[in-house]
């Protein structure tokens, strides 16, 4: 297996699938898609430790999708889906993937992650009505974001979650955003 650029090998964040505080990622005491979660972000970093920092991000995505296949998840990959406004059709949405029908995957290779990256994962949240989202950042560091939108009655709440900061075992801490 080859090392990433940085030398470090990487281990799945418990901190992204497991430590968030709040209860709007949470239903019924689990965070929401749970589970899935927790192997599309494994797989992220099986993908990381063997390719490391430095391709263009279609080769990340191509490389996430086979991951996930033999993991036995249904991957979709460059899902339109259409934004509506009381009945007409304001545009569409490329989404990047959508894992089990339950979870859309955003992929970013950028050296540094733009603060629009968040953003236009929410976007594709609320355009296919998926409740939780990753952010996968294969930069120089690996970053996964989960985010959560989800519709109570008639209120809305989102959340993001960045494991950065506390999730790199063998790197230092220096924050952790609950939310």
């Amino acid at each position: 297996m080859q090392r990433p650029a940085t030398g470090r090998s990487y281990s799945v964040p418990l901190i992204a699938v497991a430590s968030v505080s709040h209860e709007m990622q949470r239903r019924g005491g689990e965070l929401i898609e749970e589970r899935l979660t927790e192997s599309i972000i494994g797989a992220f970093y099986e993908v990381y430790n063997t390719l490391g920092f430095g391709l263009q991000e279609h080769f990340y995505a191509s490389a996430l999708e086979r991951e996930l296949v033999a993991r036995n998840h249904q991957v979709s990959r460059e899902v339109v889906v259409d934004v509506w406004y009381k009945g007409a059709l304001l545009g569409r949405q490329r989404l990047d993937m959508v894992v089990d029908r339950k979870v859309v995957v955003e992929t970013k290779s950028t050296f540094e992650l733009h603060s629009s990256a968040a953003r236009q994962c929410f976007s594709y949240l609320r355009a296919s009505r998926i409740e939780v989202g990753l952010l996968l950042h294969f930069g120089p560091e690996p970053n996964v974001k989960r985010l959560v939108s989800r519709k109570s009655g008639s209120r809305r709440y989102t959340g993001i979650r960045d494991g950065r900061e506390t999730a790199l075992q063998g790197c230092k801490s220096e924050k952790s955003d609950q939310i």
